[in-house]
C-alpha cells in the first residue's frame, strides 16, 4: 500500500502554520481566530499529544547516533499509543475550522524550515499502522532523514538581546513551545523594536487565554507609560505640546475587573512607547 504525505493531516505542520497565522494577524493589528483554534485543538487534546512528538524532533540535534536512534524509536513507539480515531476526527474538524476563517490555499502556502523532517515523521507513523506495507526503501529513507537531522550539529548565530532569546525562558507548556516557532520569524523582522514594545508583543503573543495575569500586565504597562510621559513632560518647553501630553495621560485607560483585554488594547500601547522615545530624543536635543 502506497503512503503519501498529507500536510492537512500532519500535526507538526498544522501547529506551525497556526502559529505563523497568529503572528501575521497580530502584527496586522487584528484579532486572530487562529489563537482560539490553537487552544481548542492543541491544548489537552490528542492532537496536542501528537504534536509533542513532532516538537521533540525540533528540540533535539547534535546527538550521537545511538541517542538519535533511541529518540526516534521512542517517539514512534509513543505514536502507537495515540487514539487514531480521535486524531482523525480532530484533524478533520480542525481543517474545517481553519477553512471558516482563512483561505486554505494561502494558509498552507508558507514554507516551513522543518517541513522535510515533519513529513518524514508523519510517513513513519503511518507506516506503523499498515498491515501490508512493501516499500522498505521509503521507510529507510525517511528514517535516515530524521536521524541525520537529530545527529546534525546545531549551528546557532548568537544575537544579543534578541526576542527569541527572551522567549526561551517560556518553555514549560504547549503555548510556550508554540511561540518559539513564531519568534524565529518575528525576531528577524522586528529586532529593532524598543524593549517596552517587545515586552508588549511578547505578552500578546503568548497569552492565548485572556487571564487575570494579562489584565494585570496591561494595567501595569499603562501606569508605567503614564509615569514616563508625566516625567518627560517636565522637560518639554512648548506649552501646547505639554497640554497634549497631559491629555494623553488622562485618556490612557486601565482595564476594570469586568472587562477583558483586547488585542487592540495591547497593540495601541506600542504607539505610546514611540511617543516616549520621541520625547526622550527631543528633550536631549533641547538640553544640548
Amino acid at each position: 500500500m502506497s503512503i503519501k504525505h498529507s500536510k492537512y493531516r500532519n500535526s507538526g505542520i498544522l501547529f506551525e502554520l497556526l502559529v505563523r497565522q497568529i503572528t501575521s494577524d497580530t502584527l496586522d493589528g487584528s484579532n486572530s481566530p487562529a489563537r482560539k483554534i490553537l487552544k481548542e485543538y492543541f491544548v489537552k487534546t490528542e492532537l496536542g499529544k501528537e504534536y509533542k512528538l513532532y516538537e521533540q524532533l525540533s528540540k533535539n540535534s547534535n546527538l550521537t547516533e545511538a541517542k538519535a536512534n533511541l529518540i526516534l524509536t521512542s517517539l514512534l513507539e509513543n505514536a502507537k499509543h495515540l487514539n487514531r480515531g480521535v486524531l482523525k476526527r480532530q484533524k478533520y474538524n480542525l481543517i474545517s475550522e481553519i477553512k471558516k476563517h482563512y483561505d486554505l490555499n494561502k494558509f498552507f502556502k508558507h514554507k516551513l524550515p522543518h517541513y522535510k523532517i515533519q513529513a518524514a515523521f508523519y510517513t513513519l507513523t503511518e507506516i506503523q499502522f499498515q498491515d501490508k506495507f512493501s516499500n522498505p526503501e521509503l521507510e529507510i529513507n525517511n528514517k535516515i532523514t530524521i536521524l541525520e537531522h537529530l545527529s546534525a550539529k546545531n549551528i546557532v548565530k548568537e544575537s544579543k538581546e534578541t526576542v527569541i532569546d527572551e522567549f526561551k525562558t517560556y518553555d514549560k507548556d504547549l503555548r510556550t513551545l508554540t511561540y518559539r516557532v513564531l519568534l524565529n520569524k518575528f525576531n528577524d523582522k522586528y529586532d529593532n523594536l524598543l524593549e517596552g514594545q517587545k515586552s508588549i508583543l511578547k505578552e500578546l503573543i503568548t497569552s492565548i487565554d485572556n487571564t487575570p495575569r494579562l489584565k494585570e500586565f496591561y494595567n501595569t504597562k499603562v501606569e508605567e507609560i503614564k509615569t514616563s510621559l508625566t516625567n518627560l513632560n517636565e522637560g518639554v518647553k512648548d506649552k501646547t505640546t505639554q497640554i497634549k501630553i497631559e491629555e494623553v495621560v488622562k485618556i490612557l485607560p486601565t482595564i476594570g475587573k469586568t472587562s477583558k483585554v483586547k488585542d487592540d488594547d495591547l497593540i495601541n500601547l506600542l504607539q505610546y512607547y514611540d511617543l516616549i522615545e520621541e520625547l526622550k530624543t527631543t528633550n536631549v536635543q533641547v538640553q544640548a
